[in-house]
């Protein structure tokens, strides 16, 4: 079982380190082409790209310039535990993660990337604003999509064959980073768990911020508790959701639940 997540716009690089595992990223060559095109553009035309403020627009160009190999600790920081966004926080690696567990995670979770492509949890990876849908033109093409092609599908094929038994990729990425995964050409099952939250008894639906949590939530329970089968999946019950078999189907598992905090 192989399981994949979106990276995160919001970054930590101070906090302290509850483990000193790392490892190098395995892309880094296409990751320095896009920088390089990336630190040839000026922080208007990087604020206009990301649609961001002037000041995220000047952030994100001192980040590509101040960007360097090689990667060590000192300048860089695990892929798992830079990104602190929404799924990041129901994952909660930092607070809840062993050793081993952070063990067992480099061999089960990849992190999708606009420009590192594909993160196991402990590479090192410096600070970066690059979604995957952004429209970067490069030598490859108009777009990441088209940079990175069938890259990212045949790093993830690469990482199950070295893994005897990895013949299911759980789906728990967002559709923007999913869409640079070719799913038709993984050589494996394909599962994708969807969340869906009810208020007031009204109709089930999924809401992006509590889906993001949950998508993380799940990561982390699987990392945790070894979870090896399609059908365990079933079992989750983290942050109150429960399966419904009703509304669910082989490759698209369905977890519910009601009066979920929407206020």
């Amino acid at each position: 079982m192989l399981i994949v997540i979106s990276p995160a716009k919001s970054l930590d690089f101070d906090s302290k380190l509850p483990t000193r595992k790392h490892s190098e990223p395995r892309m880094l060559d296409d990751a320095e082409a896009l920088v390089e095109v990336m630190s040839g553009k000026s922080p208007a035309e990087i604020s206009k790209m990301m649609s961001v403020s002037e000041s995220l627009g000047e952030l994100n160009h001192e980040r590509f310039q101040d960007w360097e190999q090689p990667f060590t600790p000192d300048n860089s920081r695990p892929a798992l535990l830079a990104f602190t966004g929404d799924v990041y926080l129901g994952m909660d690696p930092a607070g809840t993660f062993t050793e081993r567990d952070y063990t067992h995670a480099q061999k089960v979770l990849r992190i999708l990337s606009g420009l590192y492509g594909v993160l196991r949890p402990l590479d090192l990876m410096q600070p970066y604003r690059l979604e995957m849908g952004s429209q970067v033109t490069t030598d490859r093409g108009k777009d990441l999509y088209t940079f990175w092609g069938d890259r990212i599908t045949n790093q993830l094929n690469e990482d199950m064959a070295e893994s005897p038994g990895a013949n299911v990729l759980i789906n728990l990425a967002s559709n923007e980073y999913f869409g640079s995964v070719h799913a038709n050409a993984i050589d494996a099952r394909v599962v994708s768990p969807t969340f869906l939250d009810s208020k007031n008894g009204g109709d089930y639906k999924i809401v992006s911020f509590f889906a993001k949590r949950a998508r993380g939530s799940m990561t982390g329970w699987i990392i945790r508790n070894r979870v090896k089968s399609v059908r365990a999946l079933n079992d989750f019950d983290g942050m109150g959701y429960r399966y419904d078999a009703e509304r669910s189907s082989a490759d698209q598992p369905v977890f519910i639940r009601e009066d979920g905090g929407m206020d």
